[in-house]
């Protein structure tokens, strides 16, 4: 891809000690797979020990179509999220069909800058360079997961008959909770309308008053909490449903909406993590 390949070059031309081979996009950290390249290598300093502040997971499911006004926000919180010192996962999620599956489509970490008690160490022509490939790397971590985001959304369907949102969630759980970070964040893009073989949220093609406590018992019958290891969650586009992408008449009943955010705010804290929010379908506060 253009977009891959150019950035990389970008932040290099900061550094005149940089070798292309190590601004490469397939760097690592903690011993993952990092999209975004490292201005510690393209100077040859050393790094500090590549523990995320916080880490931020988009999880965007492919059946969920959004409006202009609902893809601006994730972007805001995108771009607020996505700072030094952080690292960040997109990953989609649909029904396991054919071409629709559960992939993290990039991950990356944005380094820290060198700590101001060893910047004396440090030549002034190096650190300027230094500081340039980081401002490099702000950028294109953020363009990064700006582009990978409407890349995915782009993709949304509703021709998918299923939508397997608890069994991805339980799947895309095991990588939140083995993340380095301390504060993980689940940004949760998802009308949250489980349509499998466990359950169907839907009802004559709008969103069914369920009864969360019975919802609860299938998803125990079929062993489909997850662990998130603490994390906190925010949903955006809860109820949505498709034609909603194009039109703002969708009237949903209050409480079929008050049942829905119960049964997932009881599953994820059954999951080992905290719905701190449940847009419906936009976000009310800021993600930080």
């Amino acid at each position: 891809m253009q977009f891959m390949t150019r950035l990389p070059i970008r932040l290099c031309a900061a550094a005149s000690v940089c070798v292309l081979s190590l601004c490469a996009a397939t760097a690592s950290w903690a011993g993952t797979t990092n999209d975004v390249p490292s201005c510690y290598a393209a100077n040859k300093l050393k790094a500090p020990a590549a523990v995320p502040q916080q880490e931020l997971f988009l999880m965007v499911d492919q059946t969920t179509q959004l409006d202009a006004n609902l893809k601006a926000q994730v972007n805001e919180n995108l771009a607020r999220l996505v700072k030094p010192g952080s690292a960040f996962t997109l990953a989609e999620f649909s029904a396991f069909t054919q071409g629709h599956y559960t992939d993290v489509v990039t991950r990356g970490y944005l380094e820290q800058p060198v700590a101001q008690k060893d910047r004396d160490d440090i030549s002034e022509r190096l650190l300027r360079n230094f500081d340039a490939c980081m401002q490099g790397q702000l950028g294109y971590g953020r363009k990064l997961a700006a582009s990978k985001f409407i890349e995915i959304e782009n993709g949304a369907t509703n021709d998918l008959a299923k939508s397997d949102i608890l069994a991805s969630l339980k799947d895309l759980s095991d990588r939140v909770r083995n993340s380095p970070s301390q504060d993980r964040v689940v940004f949760l893009v998802s009308d949250m309308l489980e349509n499998s073989s466990i359950s169907s949220f839907y009802a004559h093609n709008a969103v069914r008053k369920i009864d969360p406590s019975a919802e609860l018992k299938k998803v125990a019958d079929a062993s489909l909490f997850g662990d998130f290891g603490g994390a906190r969650v925010y949903v955006l586009g809860a109820g949505i449903l498709t034609e909603d992408a194009d039109k703002t008449k969708a009237y949903r009943d209050p409480k079929t909406m008050a049942a829905l955010r119960q049964f997932w705010s009881s599953w994820f804290e059954k999951s080992n993590a905290k719905l701190v929010e449940f847009g419906q379908p936009a976000l009310l506060s800021p993600i930080n």
